[in-house]
């Protein structure tokens, strides 16, 4: 989080320069938030920083 307590959200290294469909994560205490980038202002959930840890892992196979 930043300094004034809104989320600093990033894109992975991943993610393509030209707009794709792409999601971006912010880190918070407890939580991690999750949104599409071409959304920002749009729905967003969070998970456990737990949980984010188990999809990662399922997904880095």
């Amino acid at each position: 989080m930043s300094v004034n307590g809104e989320l600093d959200w990033f894109k992975s290294s991943y993610s393509g320069s030209q707009g794709d469909s792409c999601v971006e994560v912010a880190h918070a205490p407890g939580a991690v938030h999750v949104r599409d980038s071409k959304t920002q202002d749009g729905p967003r959930f969070a998970v456990s920083a737990a949980a984010w840890h188990d999809f990662l892992g399922c997904v880095g196979r």
